[in-house]
């Protein structure tokens, strides 16, 4: 068995400004605060002698590894990315930064807000443009019906309403 993981393939390259900067001031708190205390516990661990029996030199050196890895995809990341801060020319259809109320076939309403793949998780009613509901969102206007194939069976939702006033507001 081999340890070969095959690439996988990058996420879209936009984000809100309120995304890049939680991805800046974490690459910061890495950088600048986290990096440097580890390499002073790496360096006084290595201090002590046989570092073949030092967990604390072994851990270390592990953990600088882990944040040299980090600060290296935030900073590609960052790089490629493409900051959307207005709402684009067709308000009526779906697109990133959206606000989208959906209706399901039982009547139940939910709201969720289009973002990157590297910001769903800032708020819980946030989803990727990458996952399936938000790819199957991409493009469409109000009383749009959608149908998402999940394990269990079909759902369907019907568009409500597309906002982008609030893009900012509540991140």
């Amino acid at each position: 068995m081999s340890r070969y993981r095959p690439p996988s393939t990058p996420g879209s390259k936009y984000i809100t400004p309120a995304g890049a900067a939680r991805l800046r001031a974490e690459l910061e708190a890495l950088w600048r605060r986290e990096r440097p205390q580890v390499t002073a516990a790496v360096a006084a661990a290595a201090a002590q002698g046989d570092r073949s029996e030092n967990a604390e030199y072994t851990y270390g050196k592990r953990r600088l590894r882990e944040i040299d890895r980090r600060v290296r995809f935030l900073r590609a990341r960052l790089e490629g990315m493409t900051i959307v801060s207005q709402p684009p020319g067709d308000p009526a259809r779906v697109f990133f930064g959206a606000r989208v109320t959906l209706e399901t076939d039982a009547g139940e309403q939910c709201r969720h807000r289009i973002v990157g793949p590297d910001e769903f998780d800032m708020a819980p009613d946030y989803i990727s443009m990458d996952s399936p509901l938000g790819k199957a969102l991409l493009g469409k206007r109000v009383d749009d019906e959608i149908e998402l194939a999940l394990e269990r069976g079909t759902r369907s939702y019907t568009i409500i309403a597309i906002d982008y006033a609030s893009q900012e507001a509540s991140t």
